[in-house]
């Protein structure tokens, strides 16, 4: 439990925000007492099941009642949060939103700014994060806990290593379904069978990837000792790589990154 600090979701019934309210709930980590969800509706939804969380409409009313405020809610709807919340901690989810307006909307400079990726729906989110200088080592503890109840948390050293992350990690499935996307093309075109391809195709990306989560090597080793095997995978590798992949991926990445960071 994080001890007796009331958590205050604003936009907790979007997708983000209901991923971690009912994490910290089911992970015990917060009473339902100890949990306050905004949102337009103010109706229950996710939390019919917890009757003790409170459920308000009103984000006064909520900065009121929470010592730790939470905003998850789109970047565009920063400018219509009107709390002014005093030294309260303040945990950012939204992309593209400085700590400095974070803070300059709300009034605490006890700001972190985060980055979810849609993978905390299934506890496998990875949340990297950057803390303002005025953010204590038991605010750490608290930011550390709420975030990796969904998944991994990682403070980083910089708040241009969230923009960054953002185009990285903050995609979410985005570009491993691009890769699913194409590979499921190619093998329908080859006339396979639909419920086969499929199958195929994710099968292969998920136990790929897990194998490469337990593996110390790095992914690069893994690329060379296939394409050095000369086999059927290296030359669709060596295809792959001399025409272009990793430029191709670079460039997407840092067209993604220099939108994140609102250029």
């Amino acid at each position: 439990m994080l001890e007796s600090a009331v958590v205050g979701l604003i936009g907790g019934q979007g997708w983000v925000g209901r991923a971690l309210g009912l994490a910290l709930l089911e992970k015990n980590l917060l009473a339902p007492e100890q949990l306050v969800i905004s949102s337009r509706s103010g109706k229950r939804g996710a939390y019919v099941d917890w009757p003790g969380v409170r459920c308000v409409q009103d984000n006064r009313q909520l900065a009121d009642l929470a010592d730790v405020i939470v905003l998850s809610i789109r970047p565009q709807d920063l400018v219509d949060i009107d709390i002014q919340v005093g030294d309260k901690l303040v945990i950012s989810l939204l992309a593209m939103a400085s700590q400095q307006a974070v803070s300059h909307q709300l009034g605490s400079q006890r700001v972190v700014r985060a980055m979810p990726n849609a993978a905390a729906e299934i506890q496998r989110g990875y949340f990297p994060w950057y803390a303002s200088p005025a953010i204590s080592d038991a605010d750490r503890g608290i930011v550390q806990a709420l975030l990796e109840s969904c998944g991994t948390a990682r403070e980083v050293s910089s708040e241009d290593a969230i923009d960054y992350l953002t185009a990285v990690s903050g995609a979410g499935p985005a570009y491993p379904a691009l890769l699913a996307q194409a590979m499921l093309s190619h093998a329908r075109q080859a006339g396979l069978d639909g419920d086969v391809a499929r199958e195929a195709v994710m099968q292969t990306l998920m136990g790929g990837s897990l194998l490469l989560e337990q593996q110390a090597a790095e992914p690069g080793e893994m690329v060379k000792r296939l394409v050095d095997y000369q086999g059927t995978t290296a030359e669709g590798l060596r295809t792959m790589i001399e025409g272009g992949f990793e430029r191709v991926v670079h460039e997407g990445l840092q067209a993604a990154y220099r939108t994140a960071r609102g250029g």
